[in-house]
């Protein structure tokens, strides 16, 4: 078999793979994926406000608000006011991604870190590379 083939099909069971564990690991946690991707921007950028976390969900004031609620109420989440301005507050983990359970949400992914720190810059970089050019002609209009 050619490589051609061989590495579509591996990318195919890749993805596949990476849903399946993860999926797996929100059931566990019982977490859909939007709180994950909430936990994982806050765990990146403590202390945020809940309009740049809308932002970034692409969901309604609303919604976040709904969220950051339902997170607190689980102690997974903190909200503290802000000092300068009463009516703004600030959203902080009070879980460690790291440890375990919550560090399942990113087993995957390390796994795959450790895989491709194994192999050789210049092969990983050009990988890299032709998945980026594939996934900007596939986003960008014709």
């Amino acid at each position: 078999m050619s490589p051609r083939p061989a590495l579509s099909l591996a990318l195919d069971a890749f993805v596949e793979a990476r849903r399946s564990a993860e999926a797996a690991a929100r059931a566990e946690l019982r977490l859909n994926e939007t709180e994950v991707r909430a936990l994982r921007r806050i765990r990146d950028r403590p202390g945020i406000r809940p309009s740049e976390l809308r932002e970034h969900l692409g969901v309604t004031s609303a919604g976040v608000t709904t969220l950051v609620d339902r997170l607190v109420e689980r102690d997974l989440l903190r909200r503290e006011l802000d000092t300068e301005d009463r009516r703004a507050n600030h959203i902080y983990l009070e879980i460690d991604l790291e440890a375990v359970p919550w560090s399942e949400l990113d087993r995957f992914a390390r796994d795959v870190d450790r895989a491709v720190d194994a192999e050789t810059a210049a092969t990983t970089d050009g990988f890299a590379d032709a998945l980026q050019r594939i996934i900007r002609a596939t986003l960008t209009p014709r």
